[in-house]
């Protein structure tokens, strides 16, 4: 049962703000439980482990589900359940960011299925909930039973006007130009993600080792909680003895180690090579049961599949360390052969087909309004987003057959890198919305880096002036603890025998965004920026590839992309755009045939008129002009009769009426109005006054009119 007097520690953040950690009183079933609340802010972790893994599990069946409360902002959610449903693609990735950090730090051969589940059960409008997400799951993995060594937690650091801040608020973090989430336990950092405008190497391993100062505090308030719950939390479950059988590894060895050397060193393609490796592994079964008899080869069967995985990843891992050889020929640095083109879909507003090696994206882009713009409803805040990135990853890009069931939480996460990656580039004033679809038609090895290259070409073959082109590069890291060998453009089977890999976009001046995973321990930070500055070699040749096929941006838009012209009104005249119930607003898309949409920002109103016909817009632009002009006393200006009446006429001009007295016609006297006007006539006019009070204007046409000589009558016009 739970406690209603928790127990409790607490730490504070460089700023001074305290943040407490809570157990005993919330879940006491659960396997462990905390709350961390700092402000008003609250997140309820517990994590639930099964006691023995199932009968043949091979995998670490770890999930991790992150979801904010709608209660906790004071909201009912707003779809047609008025509940939580499946968690949205933001929650996905912070339930991704706490996976990353803590996966790699269950003991090796832990099987049993774990589950983490983290709520924001409380919010305010000050304090970021996804910093905190993994300090509440490693806390509740703390205060449990579950054998979990390393302790961890996360840190947002950002540089706001050129100071570091770790957790920063929420309205602070809008003037970041460096934002990083980091990961890592006392001793090491085990998983870096963010974006930058075009920060330095360097400033990106001062904001990680920053990061780990204050994890390091963070961690040491996790143990005094651990130690404060007593012995639930000190003394961990026994962990089952991994069986092991030396026999059955020195057979694989003799039988298999040779022949995956040879493959190592072949330079072959991917299916090539994958075809050689699935021959040698069915020979060693083939050979093993000839020579050791049916029985004992069921008896050891798992122990054959289990070592040769590990003989082969030990083998190539060796020879890239020692000899400097990759499996597809390469050496460290280089990269794979590229080939862009641009414009290959002719109907879209932009298209790109990057190819490096054996990994391709043919993206689309297309320019939309403002009624396009994605909805994006979240517990804090219901907003709406104007940049658009999606990932697919259909299963022939591997040539395996997989149904198509909608992206699942890799293709989230690779979009978010994209996306992230080219925000930092696009124009300041953009009035469009756009959406970017990368399919990835090939893959091995860095489809989301060809995603951001290929989103680079097709936002410059689509005319969209961004600030500067952007491409990405995976890296790769080897390392014995005395040699490492850093891998340039990895791929796919590289990336699963490596220590370290990472993502890196960028321009030619700085980084755009970064993805880091750490699988080894005490990895310097030295080799670590030697890593990030091989990779800025790799980006920038990466750039000049893409250069070949496109350097800059089109001058302009495609022929049938949708054009946009903005004009900003008084906060006023919105109402009289819009009309009663719509009316004028309609009525003018239908007679022009365009899409208008209005947004007020403070005290005025942005009018977005967009088409593809060019005169319609101007169409479109010169109605809502006549609409919203606001004359001054003075101007001058060619008007349309519409009234004459005994005392003068009232004359239209630029959506306005105004009255033209009988005096103001002539300098000579007029009898009769109608003598001289008649309903239609244009004349030109002058305003000479304006009611401050009514706004009503009086005209003049004389005042325009040449003096006559004393000896002229009549009218002089």
């Amino acid at each position: 049962m739970g406690q209603q007097i928790p127990i409790s520690s607490s730490f504070n953040l460089p700023d001074g703000r305290q943040v407490t950690l809570e157990t005993g009183k919330l879940a006491s079933l659960a396997d462990g439980s905390v709350v961390v609340r700092i402000g008003d802010t609250m997140l309820f972790a517990t994590v639930v482990s099964s006691k023995e893994a199932k009968a043949g599990q091979d995998f670490f069946p770890l999930s991790v589900d992150y979801q904010e409360k709608f209660a906790s902002a004071g909201r009912i959610p707003g779809n047609f359940f008025r509940r939580e449903t499946k968690i949205s693609d933001y929650e996905v990735l912070i339930s991704r960011l706490v996976d990353r950090a803590i996966r790699p730090l269950f003991p090796d051969g832990y099987m049993n299925e774990t589950q983490v589940i983290i709520h924001q059960i409380s919010g305010d409008k000050d304090n970021l909930p996804d910093a905190y997400a993994a300090l509440a799951a490693s806390a509740a993995l703390a205060v449990s039973d579950i054998n979990f060594p390393d302790l961890i937690s996360e840190v947002r650091v950002a540089r706001i006007n050129g100071v570091f801040h770790i957790n920063p608020l929420r309205d602070a973090l809008k003037e970041a130009d460096m934002d990083f989430i980091v990961a890592a336990t006392m001793d090491n950092v085990m998983m870096v993600e963010g974006e930058a405008k075009e920060c330095s190497e360097i400033d990106l391993i001062e904001a990680i080792k920053l990061a780990h100062e204050a994890i390091k505090v963070q961690i040491l308030a996790q143990q005094e909680l651990a130690n404060k719950v007593g012995e639930k939390a000190l003394n961990k479950r026994v962990l089952a003895e991994i069986p092991q059988n030396e026999e059955v590894k020195n057979l694989v060895a003799l039988k298999c180690t040779d022949k995956i050397a040879a493959i190592a060193r072949a330079a072959s393609d991917k299916a090539t090579r994958k075809a050689a490796l699935d021959t040698v592994k069915k020979e060693l079964k083939e050979n093993l049961l000839a020579e050791m008899g049916e029985e004992w080869f069921t008896q050891n069967q798992s122990f054959v599949s289990s070592y040769y995985d590990k003989i082969k990843k030990e083998t190539i891992r060796g020879i890239v360390l020692n000899e400097k050889v990759r499996l597809d020929g390469r050496g460290l640095k280089d990269i794979r052969s590229i080939w862009c083109e641009v414009d290959y879909l002719p109907s879209t507003h932009g298209s790109a087909i990057f190819t490096r090696g054996e990994t391709q994206s043919l993206t689309s882009l297309t320019l939309g309004t403002k009624s396009d713009e994605m909805m994006v409803d979240i517990a804090y805040a219901l907003g709406y987003e104007k940049f658009i990135l999606h990932y697919n990853f259909p299963g022939y890009s591997v040539g395996e057959v997989k149904p198509n069931r909608g992206p699942g939480r890799r293709e989230v996460g690779h979009a978010n890198l994209a996306q992230r990656s080219l925000r930092q580039v696009m124009p300041d004033v953009f009035p469009y919305t756009l959406r970017i679809v990368s399919d990835i038609l090939e893959s091995n090895g860095s489809s989301s880096m060809a995603t951001v290259c290929a989103g680079t070409l097709a936002l410059m073959d689509a005319g969209v002036q961004i600030k500067a082109p952007v491409s990405g590069i995976a890296m790769g890291l080897i390392t014995d603890g005395s040699n490492y060998a850093i891998l340039s453009d990895i791929l796919g089977d590289e990336d699963a025998l490596g220590d370290m890999d990472f993502k890196v976009t960028g321009t030619d001046k700085g980084i755009t965004a970064c993805q880091m995973d750490i699988k080894v321990d005490g990895l310097p930070y030295e080799v670590m920026e030697n890593a990030l500055i091989q990779a800025k070699e790799g980006r920038i040749h990466i750039l000049g590839e893409m250069f070949k096929t496109i350097a800059a941006p089109r001058e302009d838009y495609k022929p049938h992309a949708p054009r946009i012209v903005e004009l900003t009104i008084e906060k006023g005249f919105i109402g009289a755009v819009i009309g009663p119930g719509g009316k004028i607003i309609q009525e003018i898309q239908e007679q022009t045939g365009t899409h208008i949409s209005i947004t007020e920002v403070g005290d005025k109103g942005i009018v977005a008129v967009s088409s593809s016909d060019k005169a319609g817009i101007e169409l479109a632009l010169d109605r809502i002009r006549r609409i919203t002009f606001m004359p001054a006393e003075g101007d001058i200006f060619v008007g349309v009769v519409k009234t004459v009446m005994p005392y003068g006429a009232f004359v239209d001009f630029h959506g306005k009426s105004g009255l033209l007295h009988v005096s103001e016609i002539s300098h000579s006297r007029i009898e009769n109005v109608e003598d001289v006007l008649k309903e239609g006539d244009e004349i030109k006019i002058q305003i000479v006054e304006i009611d401050k009070k009514t706004g009503k204007m009086r005209l003049s046409r004389k005042s325009i009119m040449p003096r006559p000589n004393r000896n002229q009558e009549g009218d002089s016009n």
